[in-house]
């Protein structure tokens, strides 16, 4: 039976896979319903599986004979949101929604997995399947990294999608080198001197002060690295103050930066806390700097890229692939899988203008055309058998 044919005939149980998991969503580490389901699942298909990072699921597939590894991965949590959408499938838990299509990330791994399994006599090597909590807060990948999902045996690829609304459904966009950013939070509290209103000359106010940082922090991208060069600062919150007449005496800022190289991004950490200290001296405060750290930058292997571009040119049509020029100052935590081993992450065009599916990724308006799991399934299914068949031997 011809792959295309094997997708359709499983495709309504996609669906219904797809809109449970869509009324069920669960936040990062709270994926237990999920959880069970998929695990669930791939009993009843024969796959063999365990638990991961909490709320993980790490299922493996053996082929007829040793060979290559290749490792998918699925991310599975929902985000903090009230749906708006008035579907059959609406979310059933008011406050939390499948806004990003992890819903059918799953679906489209567990209907992968479904159809390897059941032609696993027909290839050599093993396929990793990575159901990854926590994409959205704190970092399943890294975890499951860590508890050794990349390891026993070695995986030697690995392969991730992203549906994309603005994407006409089954468009496939691919990036060369980077496609998202590193990201670090930034906390930055100014510690100045409380005073009256009236009499400002005997205090130092932090809000000032906070005013000139602000300002200041605007160099960093603008005049410290080449404006060719990928590089964000934004502070998101800012709180000072008591009341209307005190001068207050301490304000606390929070913000993000992304790069697109871990150079950049050393050296825009050093700018920030060198720019804040300094000028907080220049008006007699003091000030502490300090960062959480997000996400790395996100590199495809070219290889991997020009591989999965041959396959879906021929398998959809040059029209259907676009080549995406600039990487997004956003961040996913597929990054890790890519330190570790060489692979390509892309992006599902599931929008539908026809249909109104046209609202933005984090939106409470979000959704997806189905039909668009169709096309995941099957470039998953072909770049998997690619790779394990030695598609890079020679590359």
């Amino acid at each position: 039976m011809r792959l295309e044919e094997h997708i359709d005939d499983i495709y309504d149980e996609m669906v219904t896979i797809r809109r449970d998991f869509h009324q069920h969503p669960e936040l990062g580490d709270e994926e237990h319903r999920t959880h069970r389901k998929i695990c669930l699942y791939l009993t009843a298909w024969g796959i063999q599986h365990t638990t991961i990072a909490d709320t993980g699921v790490l299922g493996i597939i053996q082929g007829a004979k040793p060979g290559k590894t290749v490792g998918i991965r699925g991310d599975i949590d929902a985000l903090p949101l009230v749906e708006a959408n008035e579907v059959s499938y609406k979310s059933l838990t008011h406050g939390k929604m499948h806004a990003c299509g992890h819903d059918a990330h799953t679906t489209i791994l567990l209907a992968t997995a479904k159809i390897l399994n059941e032609s696993r006599d027909t290839w050599s090597g093993q396929v990793k399947l990575f159901f990854q909590p926590a994409e959205e807060t704190d970092g399943g990948a890294l975890r499951m990294i860590q508890e050794g999902c990349m390891e026993n045996p070695k995986v030697d690829y690995v392969l991730g999608l992203h549906v994309m609304p603005h994407h006409e459904c089954g468009i496939i966009e691919l990036k060369y080198d980077q496609m998202n950013a590193a990201s670090d939070r930034i906390f930055i509290q100014i510690k100045g001197k409380s005073g009256h209103g009236a009499y400002p000359h005997t205090a130092v106010d932090a809000i000032v002060v906070s005013g000139q940082v602000l300002s200041a922090l605007q160099t960093v991208v603008s005049r410290s690295t080449a404006p060719t060069n990928g590089l964000v600062v934004t502070v998101g919150t800012i709180h000072g103050g008591s009341k209307y007449n005190n001068i207050a005496d301490e304000v606390s800022m929070e913000g993000t930066l992304r790069s697109l190289d871990e150079g950049t991004r050393a050296m825009a950490k050093d700018k920030i806390k060198k720019i804040v200290t300094s000028v907080a001296e220049s008006f007699g405060a003091t000030a502490e700097v300090w960062f959480e750290e997000g996400y790395a930058v996100l590199v495809n292997d070219n290889r991997v890229v020009e591989m999965i571009r041959g396959i879906a040119e021929s398998t959809l049509g040059k029209e259907r692939v676009v080549m995406k020029a600039e990487p997004s100052m956003g961040v996913d935590d597929f990054s890790y899988f890519l330190r570790e081993a060489p692979g390509s992450y892309y992006h599902l065009g599931c929008g539908n203008e026809a249909k109104g599916i046209n609202a933005a990724l984090h939106n409470c308006s979000f959704d997806l055309d189905e039909e668009a799991m169709k096309t995941g399934v099957l470039i998953h299914l072909k770049n998997t058998l690619a790779l394990l068949n030695g598609a890079l031997d020679h590359a």
